[in-house]
Parts: structure tokens; C-alpha cells; sequence
């Protein structure tokens, strides 16, 4: 299926107190701040939001939190990708109960599927659920890669609404859009490559950044849909060391500081994840600074 969302997604960031939960008040305005800033849809519970360590209660409660704050003013699409299938399956009927508009499923990781794992993989939610599925293909993550060929084969599956591309190859992004086009839907999964997946024909970004620039993330997606190339690259050729910024650790390690930085209240990562180093939090607070944005403390 195609046309399930187009333009901007911001792979959201899960704010957590240092006293342990979450804190449901800054996740509010972050999702506002969203909004208020063009985004068209919101991922909760994607990598980016730390599903790993959250127990089932938060995130049935930020599942439940999330749609009652958007009310309608943004897609909701949530993370329920597993390592086992069983359990994704389980997780993409819960994010539906909850009122999901769509669902991002990453690969199966770890376990390291053959192709035809991964196709039946998907095939299980699918058939599973009765709203939009976005594959998640990250094998820098995962160990696994969903090959263009299988892509193809995926797209074919009733509900599966596109692939978030986070192989880092454009050659092989490429191949996977000639071989989706017309079937399901191409998304930027890579900050970095947003301009160029977009120029072949993705359908829209599901940006990191964005949890930091959401008018500028949707504004270089404005431009190449209208074919102003030039403005994209000039955006992009500006966005860039903040791109590289959201990375210089693990992510959502910086994109969490960067956040507190600019009064987001971003919180801290639970571990094994750590806090932003502190001659990272000096360049990171440089790099904010030198693209325009007001820096507290």
C-alpha cells in the first residue's frame, strides 16, 4: 500500500527522570513542540525512544499518553519490532488496540534470519494487524539487511506501508526503490541521506533531527517535493553539523543533551546507556550555538 504518510516523522526521544519512569509532562510538550512545527507524524517507541529498557507498563502508558496528547494533530505510528516474532506480533496488536494510526517494525535482530525470516516476519504482524506496517531495515543494529529483492516480496503484503531505509548504501536504496515503487512507500531512516532518498522518490523522512529541528527537517522536505534543489542542498549543507552532532555517540545519547540544551527537557538515558561526555556536551552546546539556536546554560 502506498500513501500512509508523507512528509516528516520524528523518531522521538522518551524523556526519563533521573528518579526513575517517565516524565509524561515533557513528553507532552515535546509532542506539542512537534506539532506546533510541522511534523506530520510522530514515532514513539522507536530506537530512539529506548523501548529496550522500558518495561511493558511505561510503554503501554506512554502508547496511551501519546494518542490522547496528539488528539488526532499527527499520526501516531508506534515501535513494536522484537527479536521474536511471536512478541512483535503480540506488540503490534497491543499498539493497535491503543489507537496506533501505523506501526514501525524493525528487523528481527540478534538472532541474524535468513531473507526468508525476515519476509515471514513481516508477513506474521501483517497478517496480524489491521493498520499501516513500515518495515525498519537498520543492519548496523540488527546484523540483518533486507535485500531489495525481499523488499519487493514484502511490499506485496497487504498492509506494509513502506520501508524505513537506514542502510546507509544509496546504491542499494536505489535498487529497493525501482523494485517498491507504485507497491509501498520509501522513507529516509539516515538524517544524513534524507536530500538524496528523497530526490528518488521517498515519500518522506524519519528523522533523528528532528527531535531538535522539526520546522527545518520539514522545510528541506518542502523544498525537494517543489523541486528546489538548490535551497535543499543550502538547508542541508546547514543542517549537517547538527545531523553529525545527533551521532557523536550513540544514538539517542546526544539528541537526549541536545534537548535539555534548547529547553526541551530531553532526560537522561537508562543504561547501559550513558550520558553525554562532557567534551561532547561543549561541542554539542558549540555546534546548537552556531546554527542559530537559543542554548541554556
Amino acid at each position: 500500500m502506498t500513501g500512509f504518510f508523507s512528509g516528516t516523522a520524528t523518531a522521538m526521544i522518551t524523556p526519563f527522570r533521573r528518579d526513575g519512569g517517565v516524565c509524561l509532562d515533557a513528553f507532552g510538550k515535546m509532542i506539542d513542540f512537534q506539532i506546533e512545527n510541522g511534523t506530520d507524524a510522530l514515532v514513539i517507541l522507536g530506537t530512539t525512544g529506548e523501548p529496550a529498557t522500558m518495561s511493558e507498563e511505561e510503554k503501554e502508558e506512554v502508547m496511551r499518553f501519546s494518542v490522547q496528547r496528539a488528539a488526532g494533530r499527527a499520526k501516531i505510528i508506534f515501535g513494536s519490532g522484537s527479536n521474536s516474532t511471536a512478541h512483535a506480533v503480540e506488540a503490534s496488536r497491543k499498539a493497535e488496540a491503543l489507537g496506533a494510526d501505523g506501526l514501525l517494525a524493525v528487523t528481527p535482530y540478534y538472532n541474524k534470519c535468513t531473507q526468508k525470516g525476515i519476509y515471514e516476519y513481516y508477513k506474521a504482524i501483517s497478517d496480524a494487524v489491521h493498520i499501516p506496517v513500515i518495515c525498519y531495515n537498520v543492519p548496523s543494529r540488527t546484523g540483518v539487511n533486507i535485500q531489495p529483492a525481499t523488499m519487493e516480496k514484502i511490499a506485496a503484503l497487504a498492509n506494509i506501508a513502506g520501508v524505513k531505509e537506514a542502510c546507509g548504501n544509496m546504491e542499494q536504496i536505489c535498487e529497493t526503490a525501482r523494485r517498491i515503487r507504485g507497491k509501498c512507500d520509501l522513507y529516509s531512516g539516515d538524517d544524513n541521506l534524507n536530500l538524496p532518498i528523497l530526490a528518488v522518490g521517498g515519500a518522506g523522512l524519519i528523522s533523528v533531527v528532528s527531535n531538535i529541528l522539526p520546522k527545518e527537517t520539514k522545510q528541506l522536505y518542502t523544498y525537494v517535493k517543489a523541486g528546489d534543489l538548490a535551497s535543499a542542498n543550502e538547508l542541508q549543507d546547514r543542517m549537517l553539523p547538527v545531523i553529525d552532532a545527533m551521532f557523536m555517540e550513540v544514538n539517542p545519547i546526544p539528541a537526549k543533551a541536545a534537548a535539555d540544551m534548547i529547553g526541551l527537557e530531553g532526560g537522561i538515558p537508562r543504561p547501559p546507556l550513558t550520558e553525554l561526555e562532557p567534551e561532547h556536551k561543549r561541542q554539542m552546546r558549540e555546534i546548537l550555538q552556531n546554527f542559530g539556536l537559543k542554548v541554556r546554560g
